[in-house]
């Protein structure tokens, strides 16, 4: 059974086999029930791995997910947090704008977000805005840009993280706002930043960004964060390291 299940390269199956089949002649099974369970240990075996693969190939970038988020500190109302925990919005094709000063929590939030995405069986891409510019640059020589950020949106959620935090270059603007026209009405995505929306002509060619926002606030959720830094107030408080013997 093994050399056939190595054939029909069912990995998983053939690792459970000696201990489900023992159990299975000790307590009587039904064959029926024995292969049930272990075409069960594949069917698991395999979600597992495409859950990993998708993990790794979202290129998030601190593994931060809900297990570690404090809804109760966040500023984003907390029925807020839970309908878009729920992620329907993702299946429906619509946009999340994350936006406010530094350190509340607007990474975090995205990120356990698309974490949760993969949980689910959905499939998920991490940005920083400087590396659409750098894709942009890449693609320009064969002329190809169109279809790397046809490539990008073929995945359920794209986040884009911290817009606003350093200046955007030409190229990025322009990887930005293909990114936004690529997916408007066919893929999610979720954007973070420092500044609202309406504020992205600060960032960007003003005929840019108004293209760029016109198409991604149209099915867009928007929220607003605010408050003290998370990371400000842990330092102050003496929690951002482990203390040193005195």
């Amino acid at each position: 059974m093994l050399r056939l299940a190595r054939r029909l390269r069912m990995p998983y199956l053939r690792a459970h086999a000696p201990e489900v089949l023992a159990t299975a002649r000790a307590q009587r099974w039904d064959p029926a029930e024995a292969l049930r369970v272990l075409l069960a240990e594949e069917i698991a075996g395999r979600d597992e791995a495409t859950i990993r693969a998708r993990r790794k190939k979202a290129g998030f970038p601190a593994g931060k997910t809900f297990a570690v988020w404090n809804e109760t500190a966040s500023s984003i109302p907390q029925a807020t947090q839970q309908a878009l925990r729920t992620l329907e919005w993702v299946d429906r094709h619509e946009n999340l704008c994350v936006c406010g000063p530094s350190g509340t929590g607007k990474s975090h939030f995205c990120e356990a977000l698309g974490q949760a995405a993969i949980d689910s069986g959905r499939s998920v891409a991490w940005f920083a805005i400087d590396e659409l510019g750098a894709l942009v640059r890449r693609h320009r020589a064969d002329d190809s840009i169109t279809k790397a950020i046809a490539r990008l949106t073929r995945v359920d959620l794209v986040i884009v993280d911290d817009i606003g935090m350093l200046p955007v270059g030409a190229d990025a603007a322009e990887g930005f706002y293909r990114l936004v026209d690529a997916a408007y009405e066919h893929r999610s995505l979720a954007v973070s930043s420092n500044l609202h929306p309406s504020g992205f002509d600060e960032l960007m060619p003003k005929t840019l960004a108004t293209a760029t926002v016109d198409r991604l606030l149209h099915h867009a959720h928007i929220c607003l964060t605010d408050g003290d830094s998370f990371r400000l107030t842990q330092a102050t408080a003496g929690k951002g390291v482990k203390p040193l013997p005195s």
